[in-house]
């Protein structure tokens, strides 16, 4: 985070604002300790790679790159429409959730509106919530889960625009049941928008997920191609809801930002239901050897219902930082939650079977390196 001399063309609130970039990357780190990772386990991606049906695809429109994309993202909204059965007019697409949330926050965030979130939940939201000027209200995790009741009651408190939660949950893997996402959908206040990201939903139990109704403007779901397909680099997602608020982001949004390549890309991953249900299964076994790793090494795996595990190193931050930093300098790549208590954890994703090998092997040497 940089502070840089204010230019004074800039708006009074940019001139408040730090130069930052939310996510280190790994390549980033790769470069500055001058060698790639063994194992790169760090950014929840999809190792495995994308739909063979999908790949095909963006190779196919690869050619006509020379093209400009298509400003209505016709094709992916239509593909989504017959897949959930819901009309094409709930649905907007955007570069990725990260995007989307972008563009949320200027629909509806003036400078001073409050905006509510937990304590350590996905810092990008909170980006953009500065980044238009909102007042940020967070609540801690209740038992390393985000708390649905305080959460609103605190959008209750102080009259806010937006309240975020994510379910399943990063960066600590928990899930809570459809009943009780739905509750908190049932008791946003007026005047309020619940933002429900739901990235991680294809790796969860269908009963986390409440029924989609887009007859309801209390809430917006965000999903993505970035997890389940392994499309992370393509940078492509959408939001669900009442069209009154799907079609809003037109006003704002960049109407060439989802490339033709990465359209494509996701119609295909949407219709290839074979791979997307060998992911998970996958995902599911990669999660279990995780788990008995971390059991074997003295650490606590919480339950996850996404694509890592995050693990408790029964202490805190600063013996989880340096358990970090020691699995950087002997190659493997894994990050951790950023606020006290979340930080007592690392949080590790599941790579390819030879990712997890170098990380079942380098773990305890790791931790005798901190000891």
């Amino acid at each position: 985070m940089t502070f840089l001399t204010p230019d004074p063309r800039q708006t009074a609130l940019a001139q408040t604002l730090a130069a930052t970039v939310p996510f280190v990357a790994p390549e980033a780190m790769e470069s500055a300790r001058g060698a790639p990772f063994d194992a790169r386990l760090g950014a929840n991606e999809l190792s495995f790679g994308s739909s063979p049906a999908a790949v095909a695809a963006m190779q196919a429109e690869l050619g006509a790159i020379w093209k400009y994309g298509i400003p209505d993202n016709a094709p992916l909204i239509d593909a989504l429409s017959a897949h959930y059965a819901v009309d094409s007019a709930c649905f907007t697409v955007g570069e990725g959730i990260d995007g989307l949330l972008g563009n949320l926050v200027r629909l509806y965030v003036a400078s001073g509106d409050a905006v509510v979130t937990s304590a350590g939940s996905y810092p990008t939201f909170n980006y953009h919530v500065a980044g238009f000027g909102g007042v940020l209200h967070t609540v801690p995790y209740k038992d390393d889960f985000e708390d649905p009741e305080a959460l609103i009651a605190k959008a209750r408190e102080v009259g806010a625009k937006l309240v975020y939660l994510s379910n399943p949950n990063n960066p600590m893997g928990s899930v809570h049941t459809a009943q009780t996402v739905q509750d908190m959908i049932e008791a946003v206040p007026d005047g309020c928008l619940l933002v429900l990201d739901e990235a991680y939903t294809e790796f969860a139990a269908a009963d986390t997920r409440p029924p989609l109704d887009p007859s309801d403007k209390r809430v917006i779901r965000f999903r993505t191609f970035s997890k389940a397909y392994g499309m992370a680099g393509a940078r492509v997602a959408y939001g669900i809801s009442h069209p009154s608020i799907t079609r809003s982001f037109d006003k704002v949004r960049n109407h060439f930002g989802v490339n033709r390549v990465a359209l494509a890309g996701a119609v295909a991953a949407l219709g290839d239901a074979d791979y997307l249900m060998q992911t998970v299964q996958r995902i599911a076994a990669g999660r279990a050897q995780l788990v008995q790793i971390a059991q074997d090494n003295g650490l606590t795996p919480l339950p996850s219902a996404t694509n890592f595990i995050t693990m408790d190193c029964g202490s805190g931050g600063d013996y989880a930082r340096a358990l970090l930093a020691a699995l950087a300098k002997r190659g493997v790549f894994v990050r951790m939650p950023a606020i006290v208590p979340l930080d007592r954890c690392i949080r590790v994703s599941v790579g390819l079977p030879h990712e997890i090998d170098v990380f079942a092997e380098r773990l305890p040497l790791a931790l005798g390196d901190i000891a």
